[in-house]
Parts: C-alpha cells; sequence; structure tokens
C-alpha cells in the first residue's frame, strides 16, 4: 500500500479580488513525482508557494507526513526548494552555497563538509566546489541549487520551473537526470511547469491546472490519452476537434454514433453519461489521422475526404495541414516514411481514425 505524504485539503488562495486558488483537494505519496501543469495564471506556482510557506492560504489545509504545516513558518518545513532562477547568493562559492541550510541548522562541521561532498557527487559537480555562480554555466548554476535542496535530506522537493532558463538540449539533458536522481532517492517531488513535455516526461501523474482547479488528475498516459474535458485535450498535446450531435446511444460494446452537419455520420466510442442529443465534439490527435487516396468502403470510426493546404517537413515526421468536408482545418502528423513526399499541395485525400482513436467530449 502507497504511504501519504502530502495532502492538500480545499486549498484557496485569494490577493483581492483575484482567486488564484479556489479549492484544491490533491493527495501525494511518498517517493512520488506529481507535477502541477498549465497555463501562466492558473495557480500552480501559487499553490506550490503555500506548500513552501510563502503565502497562507485563505482557509484549507496542507499537511506533510501528517502533520498540518498551515501556522509552521517555511524554515520549519523540512522543504526542499528550488527556483526558476536558481536564487544562488553570488557572494559565496558553490560550497558556501550548498552548506548554508546545513549552517542555520547547526549541522556539526564535519558533517557539513561530508554532505556538501555527497551531494556534489550525485549532482555531478565535483570539483566546481570553490567557484563562485559567476563562474558557472546556467546548467551547472541548476544543479547547485537542486544540491543545495536535496544537501538538507527534505521530506518533499518542490520544483518551481527549474528547466525553463535553459536551452532545449540542456533542458532535455537535465529532465533525464532529475527523474533519475529522485527515483533514486524516492523523495516526493513537486514539480511545477507549463511545458507539457517536461510533464509527460517527467511525471507520475500529471495535476493539470485551469483557473485555480485541478481539471484532470493522472497519469501522463491517461492525460494525454483520455481527456476529461476540451480544455484538457487542447493544453495537452495537438488536437482536432470535429463539432457533432449524438444520434445513436452506445451499445453493448460502447459503440454510438455521432452526426456531424452536411458530412456524415460517424461510429465512435461513446462514453457512458453522453446520450442521444448531446452536442459534443469529436476530438482526434494528429498522429492518430490516416492520411491516403482511398480506403476501405467500410471503414468503422471517422471518415471524410479532404484537401491538402500545406506540408510541412519536421525530419522524423511531417505535418500534413488539410481542409476538410467538415468546414474545419485539421492537421495530421504522420512519420517519415519515405511515402509523404508522395502527396502534394492541393490534393484531394481521404481522412480516417479508428473507432478507438476518436475522443467524445462533452463540456457540461
Amino acid at each position: 500500500m502507497n504511504e501519504l505524504s502530502l495532502r492538500l485539503v480545499e486549498l484557496h488562495k485569494t490577493f483581492g479580488s483575484v482567486t488564484a486558488v479556489a479549492g484544491i483537494n490533491l493527495e501525494v505519496n511518498r517517493g512520488e513525482f506529481v507535477t502541477l501543469l498549465g497555463p501562466s495564471g492558473c495557480g500552480k506556482t501559487t499553490t506550490l508557494n503555500m506548500i513552501a510557506g510563502f503565502f497562507p492560504p485563505n482557509r484549507g489545509d496542507i499537511v506533510l507526513d501528517g502533520k498540518s504545516l498551515t501556522d509552521v513558518p517555511p524554515f520549519h518545513r523540512d522543504i526542499g526548494i528550488v527556483f526558476q532562477d536558481y536564487a544562488l547568493f553570488p557572494h559565496l562559492t558553490v560550497e558556501e552555497n550548498i552548506a548554508f541550510g546545513l549552517r542555520m541548522r547547526k549541522v556539526p562541521k564535519a558533517d557539513i563538509a561530508r554532505r556538501v561532498t555527497e551531494v556534489l557527487e550525485l549532482v555531478k559537480m565535483s570539483g566546481f566546489d570553490a567557484r563562485r555562480p559567476s563562474q558557472l554555466s546556467g546548467g551547472q548554476k541548476q544543479r547547485v541549487a537542486l544540491a543545495r535542496a536535496l544537501v538538507i535530506r527534505p521530506s518533499i522537493l518542490l520544483l518551481d520551473e527549474p528547466l525553463s532558463n535553459l536551452d532545449l538540449k540542456l533542458r532535455e539533458e537535465l529532465r533525464i537526470e532529475i527523474m533519475a536522481l529522485q527515483r533514486q532517492l524516492g523523495i516526493t517531488t513537486i514539480f511545477v511547469t507549463h511545458d507539457q513535455s517536461e510533464a509527460l516526461v517527467m511525471s507520475d501523474r500529471v495535476a493539470l491546472m485551469n483557473n485555480g482547479r485541478i481539471e484532470q488528475l493522472g497519469t501522463p498516459t491517461a492525460v494525454y490519452e483520455r481527456p476529461e474535458t476540451r480544455f484538457v485535450a487542447e493544453f495537452v498535446g495537438s488536437m482536432n476537434f470535429i463539432p457533432g450531435k449524438v444520434v445513436s446511444a452506445r451499445n453493448t460494446d460502447g459503440i454510438g454514433v455521432v452526426c456531424s452537419d452536411g458530412v456524415g455520420e460517424f461510429t465512435v466510442r461513446m462514453p457512458a453519461d453522453i446520450g442521444v442529443g448531446a452536442e459534443v465534439d469529436l476530438a482526434i490527435r494528429p498522429e492518430r489521422l490516416r492520411v491516403s487516396r482511398t480506403g476501405p468502403p467500410d471503414w468503422q470510426g471517422f471518415s471524410v475526404q479532404g484537401e491538402i493546404r500545406q506540408i510541412v517537413y519536421l525530419g522524423a515526421r511531417c505535418e500534413i495541414y488539410l481542409s476538410l468536408a467538415t468546414g474545419q482545418l485539421g492537421i495530421a502528423e504522420i512519420p517519415n516514411d519515405g511515402l509523404t513526399n508522395t502527396f502534394a499541395v492541393d490534393e484531394k485525400v481521404l481522412v480516417r481514425a479508428s473507432v478507438d482513436d476518436c475522443l467524445v467530449l462533452h463540456d457540461s
């Protein structure tokens, strides 16, 4: 059985007339990596700051290892935090920056030296102890900031968009290193980002936030493959939306029929809570669309005529922008298998998706 580490209970935060966090409930297991994902202003960083103790909640509770933190000051919360801008002391060396929290806790000097050496090796910064932040690259500064958070051996690690100031290649390298380090240490981690790829790659679970609330909580696979609302479907990855109406409820196999005006009917897998007459969106990921010149006459699922408007070559894959018979513009993403370059702009094609690749969304 998983052991509970952190619990947020009806957490609210307002700034004047602005509601930043509007009642968050979240349970995080010990050793779990949970990402708060969402657009700017959704409340994710405010939530992190409340966990850290920098902002007091207007109401609700924060419980860490069974102890309420609501009235506990930040320096007594047993929390390590890594900021977006590193927040290193420029006049201190790497060793002094990392040791700062231990000295504040009056750890014996011999233990400080040993623990700093251990954590420098852990973040691959051995030999940099005498340098100052101005002598480090962005990636090295981030490793030092991570070492400073880990050296105090916190109960929970908070990461506030720690990779956003780095270039793409370094971000991709460091996120793998952070993942491996978190798994190695087994430390409970809350990670804040607006970058969906970071969330999908690094997390055990993703809490996608919108307007101060958690819109959907689940594994990266669940959030991407089974979005529960149009907002989730739009924010995580790319999505094609075809408006329609349910004309046949699901049968025993979960199959129903959606009609799109002026185009026809599509056989799709229907959620149990959507009935006949409901206005819905048929949602299809670009990589699940198939583009061909012909197709089987008895195709089950989504199938419409389209016309190619643009072909974007991206090396390993191509994006094909389409004008669909439904009246919408669509995008298909297909692997570069050597056949893509046989398509041409203005060519008429058949655009299809299988029954299981069509999501039916009905935001109430």
